[in-house]
């Protein structure tokens, strides 16, 4: 890893262990992303986006074995994420330790690994899960890069990460799979 990929790591935990609120490149989109244990971050995320709070959004964690302190594990969750050959959130039933703004309305989180260098080494240093949800206003397009950010959420935020702002290869969101603790699966978005 460079030295300014690290020091941009460095600035953006600051932000992060003081309650702010990000937008950064993540191993789909860019996104806006905040401490995910944080209520108050949290609800910021919501207001810049101006949605209802009884929308979830997911986390991000940097390896599968932390999961389990965050939600219950099915057994079949491990398998899911060694074959995804894409990004893939996975929605898990109990969620604990998180923000409870965060946690929707029937106890699950969406949670997903990110295999993304900048992401996988903020999350590893801070480590906590980290809020991601698209970088755009309820209702609106998601952006598909960097130049696509609207102003109103760039100015709305605590810190822009300067990293991979110039990358104009469209990225596409995760699936979406949710899973019951009998090993349910439903496919939410492919």
């Amino acid at each position: 890893m460079n030295d300014k990929l690290k020091e941009e790591i460095r600035k953006t935990l600051g932000i992060l262990k003081n309650g702010g609120v990000i937008l950064y490149p993540t191993d789909t989109i860019w996104g806006l992303g905040c401490d995910a244990t944080n209520p108050e971050a949290v609800k910021r995320i919501y207001d810049i986006k101006k949605r209802a709070d009884n929308k979830s959004m997911l986390v991000l964690l940097d390896d599968a074995g932390k999961i389990a302190s965050y939600a219950d594990v099915p057994d079949i969750a491990l398998d899911l994420i060694e074959v995804a050959d894409k990004p893939t959130t996975i929605i898990y039933p109990g969620a604990k330790r998180l923000a409870p703004n965060l946690i929707a309305e029937d106890g699950t989180i969406g949670i997903r690994i990110t295999r993304e260098e900048f992401t996988r080494s903020l999350i590893f240093r801070y480590n906590k899960p980290i809020v991601s949800t698209s970088a755009n206003i309820s209702g609106e397009p998601s952006p598909h890069f960097f130049g696509e950010i609207s102003e109103e959420i760039k100015n709305a935020v605590d810190y822009i990460v300067d990293y991979r702002r110039n990358d104009h290869k469209p990225a596409a969101p995760s699936s979406i799979i949710k899973l019951g603790m009998g090993g349910e699966i439903q496919i939410i978005r492919k």
